[in-house]
């Protein structure tokens, strides 16, 4: 295989490393949903998180990520124990709720009880699980946090309702075959 002599039409319009950049870029990453919670002290918090991932299976780690300047922040920071949601496509509005600055998270629209290790466990997610954080590692304004399965429940939704919900091109998405 020879060098190509010149670039691509694609490779000459190549834009700078920026933020915006990045945005626009991931804009076009479809992610799965899910909500972050923690109990600060009584109070439960959470957040909506795109950014999860599977970090190792053998032990089983996984990672997401939360700005410094969030109103959840505090109380992930200092908790031992996080709970991971899955959200269905039937779930938009809980997503959206989470992800609302200021909103009354915990309100009686929200089905939870207390989990394993008293983390708030959100009703009729497709999966859960407790996890025990193990780092949280600086990342510009965000920390990466990788964190333990500890306990869990992969059916979490009684009900059945199997299809995730996705984050894509700024919007909660259903997935379609």
């Amino acid at each position: 295989m020879t060098a190509p002599t010149a670039p691509s039409p694609g490779l000459a319009a190549a834009l700078p490393g920026s933020p915006d950049l990045l945005r626009s870029v991931f804009r076009r990453h479809a992610a799965g949903v899910a909500v972050i919670t923690a109990a600060d002290g009584a109070r439960p918090v959470g957040f909506t998180a795109t950014s999860l991932n599977s970090v190792s299976a053998e032990p089983p780690l996984l990672s997401f990520t939360t700005g410094t300047g969030s109103s959840s922040w505090p109380a992930v920071r200092d908790s031992e124990y996080l709970g991971v949601h899955i959200l269905g496509e039937h779930q938009k509005e809980l997503a959206g709720l989470f992800a609302r600055s200021g909103a009354d998270r915990f309100g009686p629209a929200t089905d939870w009880s207390v989990g394993p290790h008293g983390v708030p466990v959100l009703d009729g997610v497709l999966a859960w699980l407790v996890c025990r954080v193990v780092a949280r590692v600086p990342a510009g304004e965000h920390r990466v946090i990788i964190a333990e399965a500890v306990a869990g429940d992969p059916a979490g939704d009684p009900t059945g309702v199997g299809r995730p919900l996705l984050y894509h091109q700024g919007r909660f998405n259903a997935l379609r075959d």
